[in-house]
């Protein structure tokens, strides 16, 4: 099996197992290459992420605040049972999935709810997050959702003076970097953010949430200057549930008959399972092989990181009738 060039990447390095080790889910190198011969003549921009709302237009601390805290619970917006997706209308316009979310909180804020404060989160109630998350379904979730702005309201709290922007500056400009870095640090001072699974006695990290949310402040940021990272060319994809279906869909990945018929029928794939596993592992693995072949047919000057790949597939498929896979989890 072909493998990319290392990025210098935990998280790449450790899904090897993962993908060589797969029964379920093959990935196919002779048609990434050939997605790469058309997609590297696409435009691939670098997503320069504004924040819906105006939110913290002037003020980085409240985009850096907004941000994290909207994705610490960036997980699951569909029903399980009712295979619904959360939605809501506000400012008059309709927004789904994350946006939803992204609208409900700006609404929250707007009406006076300390949203963005650790001091809230530690103790919100569920009846007033379920206020806050008022769409067209409860929001999926909830109870897990509030445990987890619990866990990171107390953190912020004890840590942070109730600011993840005081967390964020107190790390390294890094992803990694010896324990200091952005991604270090998340996932050992937030677990909810240490996003790892066990395969075979193997330590399969995915860290979805906490490289979005460093890409989200480093697209929204950097270009004022006001948030820097020196090697975002180190992130991943951000193995959720929607760049799979665009991997499949376009023959990149094929899944086992067994694995597809339970996707197809809405059956629950656990959190942890091999079929979890081998579908998240190998969208990190897809992704970084494309990204590579894409840049071999662009000039220097017009290279791309594998976020944009990433974003070129979930911008394309993110409200797709196509079925995933359903995995109850907080971790995306």
């Amino acid at each position: 099996m072909y493998w990319p060039k290392s990025i210098g990447s935990p998280v790449l390095d450790s899904v090897r197992y993962a993908v060589e080790s797969s029964r379920d889910v093959h990935a196919h190198y002779e048609k990434i290459v050939e997605v790469a011969s058309w997609m590297a003549y696409e435009e691939l921009p670098m997503p320069e992420f504004a924040l819906p709302f105006g939110v913290g237009q002037g003020d980085a601390n409240e985009a850096i605040d907004f941000i994290m805290v909207a994705n610490s619970i960036d997980t699951a917006f569909t029903d399980f049972a009712r295979h619904e997706k959360f939605q809501v209308d506000y400012l008059g316009q309709h927004w789904s999935d994350s946006e939803a979310e992204f609208a409900c909180i700006k609404r929250a804020v707007d009406n006076g709810v300390p949203f963005l404060d650790g001091n809230y989160l530690a103790k919100v109630t569920r009846p007033e997050l379920n206020k806050v998350f008022q769409g067209n379904i409860e929001m999926p979730m909830l109870d897990e959702k509030l445990e987890v702005l619990h866990q990171v309201g107390k953190v912020l709290v004890d840590k942070y003076s109730g600011r993840f922007h005081n967390f964020i500056r107190s790390c390294s400009p890094k992803l990694y970097d010896n324990g200091n870095g952005l991604i270090d640090c998340m996932v050992t001072k937030f677990p909810r953010f240490n996003d790892v699974s066990m395969l075979e006695g193997h330590e399969i990290k995915i860290y979805k949430l906490a490289q979005l949310g460093v890409w989200m402040l480093y697209a929204t940021l950097h270009k004022s200057g006001k948030f820097h990272l020196d090697d975002p060319q180190k992130m991943t994809a951000f193995a959720d549930y929607i760049v799979p279906v665009a991997l499949r869909l376009h023959g990149m990945t094929s899944y086992s008959e067994k694995l597809e018929k339970a996707i197809d029928a809405h059956q629950i794939i656990p959190r942890d399972s091999r079929w979890e596993i081998e579908i998240r592992a190998n969208c990190i693995y897809v992704t970084a092989v494309l990204t590579e072949e894409i840049n071999k047919l662009r000039p220097p000057d017009q290279q791309v990181i594998i976020p944009q790949i990433d974003a070129r597939f979930w911008t394309h498929f993110h409200t797709t009738t196509w079925p995933h896979h359903l995995t109850p989890t907080i971790m995306y």
